[in-house]
């Protein structure tokens, strides 16, 4: 792969889990667990490379993460929001990463094709930011191209990300996917007894 088209996943896992009362990552699901779910499917695709931000109980979901094919940062201000693991995972991407993948760490039903076809999407039409959308509405995960790096790391940590979006419209490819996954994650213990119920493939 040319250099200047690499593209890497940023798997956002700082949060708190206030609502769910213990951290989500580490529950389980099918034969691992939530975020080693998301890991494994984040790994099937054709990122460049994988990096795991973590925050809240930093040392104990690090320790279930023996592996070598992830980097991990920590985020010492993941109290202050969302933005702030997306900031740290910025400031630690290699030089040659041209574009990154915001996966959060609470979807484990995204399956790989859907971070594929951001990624191909990016790459055919040039568009900095790519979305996918199912039924009209937009989800998760996100592409961004590092171009927008600068304006990111000095975004309003109160408003988030949204920013970047409303701030360039013109700049925003949305891919329609036929999976609801993009929509679904798992806030609290509602979600994660609703997510292990059998559900139809959509």
């Amino acid at each position: 792969m040319d250099e200047k088209n690499r593209v890497w996943a940023i798997v956002l896992a700082a949060g708190e889990s206030r609502r769910m009362g213990e951290p989500k990552g580490l529950l389980p699901y099918g034969r691992s667990t939530i975020l080693g779910t998301v890991l494994q499917n984040v790994l099937a695709t054709r990122v460049d490379g994988v990096l795991v931000v973590l925050g809240s109980q930093w040392r104990k979901i690090r320790a279930t993460l023996k592996r070598d094919d992830v980097k991990v940062v920590i985020n010492p201000r993941f109290r202050e929001g969302m933005l702030s693991s997306i900031q740290r995972g910025i400031s630690a991407l290699p030089p040659s990463c041209r574009a990154a993948v915001l996966v959060l760490a609470d979807q484990p039903t995204v399956p790989p094709a859907i971070i594929n076809a951001l990624i191909d999407a990016y790459r055919r039409k040039g568009k900095g930011l790519v979305v996918p959308v199912f039924q009209g509405k937009r989800g998760h995960p996100v592409l961004f191209d590092l171009k927008y790096k600068e304006e990111i790391m000095s975004l309003d940590p109160t408003v988030g990300l949204r920013q970047l979006l409303q701030r360039h419209p013109q700049d925003i490819l949305e891919v329609r996917v036929s999976s609801s996954s993009i929509l679904r994650d798992i806030d609290d213990p509602a979600d994660y007894k609703n997510l292990m119920l059998p559900r139809k493939r959509d």
